[in-house]
């Protein structure tokens, strides 16, 4: 039985997953428009693929100034009880560390690069840079405190921003300009929105001995992880522009782009949020693992469902969507879904580890990763191209997830067979009845087969999960109903 305070986190989840799910859904919107209109305004694969580059290495390296700190902020204990100073030092740590990484990472580009690519790694730097020493702490209080309708508010200007933008600069016809600039603009939308407007937090300049050791320790743990994380996250990129060319890693930047836009509706949100209450519960371990599997059987079947659906509706998506120029993408695309499917349940396994202050198990695991996914980029990827590629990241995130919850035992109680049974049961089917439908009607237009796919796959999946977890299904539904209604009698910071 769950407890008035037990429920009570619950319900603050829910109430921060339903502001972070509406920011998301509607970056999904618009982003996706602006995806897609970009493609057509910017048809060429070698100028997406200069981006991807830029955007790829400053990604990786950004593990440099972060440190890790911000699991360590994260993390309830002693040194971070006082918020405030622990604020304070974390935002001096983190100005330092990134002024070093601007000016080496800048430096380096100028030396070895040119043209287009170093435009991109400049801009970027100086936009990412700034948006690192001063956006991030009071991002990490109001992930702390659970409370993440400024945060919603931030994503949503953001992305109207990225969005104006962009279109309007690739409609006067730039190309890498209209990619980099956006987020420089961007940028500066949060930091108006955090310190001017209703401000979360005074910055301010503190150095504490105690809190320092404290954050380099935890970071210097928690740095491995993450810095493992960004390489598995971004290796294949680096693989594919080194390998396979410019214009390959352009494509591929397009089916990662638009394989792991549907997880921003449910799967991101639900992770910016359980990192804060996996650690409000880490000593209490029934509390826990009810948390850690509502949170994970939720994103497994959300996951399924959307990753089904995308994999049946891919040809008539890319040739509607981005344009028939853009149709080499499709294996590559339709693989990268897996990536979609699975990828959410890794990240919030290792918010877990995290939360109990044992990062060391995600470095383990994440090591045994990269080495099955450098075997696998040689050995698929060469003979393959980027559809190799792809199908190398997706054995890479088999391995990791099946280590990540065999590691998680011993620290929440749950059942992988309640985990993943049902929904498999559930995509099977309506992917089953999906493409029985489309082998019957072989309906010729792309909007009346996407349609058909839509209509069929839907009712199958969402009809059957009812079935078959009503139980759990009405659950979830009443939570989010009496946090939201909570939400409303309440004002929140």
């Amino acid at each position: 039985m769950t407890t008035p305070k037990r429920d009570d986190l619950w319900r603050r989840s829910m109430t921060a997953t339903g502001w972070n799910v509406a920011a998301n859904t509607f970056k999904l919107v618009i982003f996706f428009i602006r995806t897609t209109l970009l493609a057509r305004l910017i048809p060429d694969a070698a100028v997406w693929g200069t981006y991807a580059t830029a955007l790829a290495w400053i990604e990786l390296t950004l593990i440099l100034p972060n440190f890790g700190m911000a699991g360590a902020f994260l993390h309830r204990a002693p040194e971070t009880e006082d918020e405030d100073e622990a604020a304070a030092v974390h935002f001096t740590l983190k100005s330092v560390f990134t002024l070093i990484w601007a000016a080496v990472l800048g430096g380096t580009a100028v030396i070895l690069t040119d043209g287009s690519l170093q435009f991109a790694f400049l801009v970027l730097i100086a936009a990412r840079g700034f948006n690192q020493a001063f956006s991030q702490t009071p991002k990490h209080i109001l992930v702390r405190r659970v409370i993440h309708r400024r945060l919603s508010l931030i994503e949503f200007t953001r992305a109207v921003i990225i969005v104006v933008f962009s279109l309007g600069l690739a409609y006067r016809g730039y190309k890498i300009e209209a990619l980099v600039y956006p987020t420089a603009v961007a940028t500066l939308s949060d930091f108006i929105l955090l310190y001017f407007w209703r401000p979360v937090w005074r910055p301010r300049f503190a150095w504490s001995p105690p809190i320092v050791r404290y954050y380099l320790d935890f970071g210097r743990k928690n740095m491995a992880a993450n810095g493992l994380l960004k390489l598995l996250d971004r290796v294949d990129d680096l693989f594919t522009n080194t390998f396979l060319g410019r214009e390959a890693m352009g494509y591929y930047s397009r089916a990662y782009a638009y394989a792991t836009y549907p997880r921003q509706v449910l799967a991101i949100p639900i992770n910016r949020v359980v990192s804060g209450s996996y650690a409000e519960l880490k000593e209490q371990r029934q509390a826990l693992s009810q948390m850690f599997f509502r949170v994970n059987a939720l994103l497994i079947r959300s996951g399924f469902f959307i990753a089904g659906w995308f994999a049946l509706i891919a040809p008539e998506f890319i040739r509607l969507a981005p344009g028939a120029a853009w149709l080499p993408i499709l294996d590559a695309f339709r693989l990268m879904l897996v990536f979609t499917l699975l990828d959410p349940l890794k990240i919030t396994v290792s918010h877990l580890f995290l939360a109990v202050g044992k990062p060391t198990v995600i470095v383990k695991a994440r090591v045994v990763q990269l080495g099955v996914l450098a075997a696998g980029l040689f050995l698929l990827g060469l003979p393959l191209g980027i559809r190799g590629v792809a199908l190398a990241v997706d054995v890479m995130l088999f391995v990791g997830i099946f280590i990540l919850l065999r590691q998680a035992r011993a620290y929440v109680d749950f059942s992988p067979r309640r985990l993943f049974v049902n929904p498999s049961l559930m995509l099977a089917a309506a992917a089953l009845g999906t493409m029985e439908a489309a082998r019957l009607t072989a309906v010729p237009n792309d909007w009346l087969s996407l349609g058909l796919k839509t209509a069929v796959f839907t009712p199958i999946y969402l009809l059957l999960w009812l079935v078959l977890e009503r139980e759990q299904f009405k659950q979830v539904l009443g939570y989010a109903r009496t946090a939201v209604h909570k939400y409303r009698r309440r004002p929140h910071a």
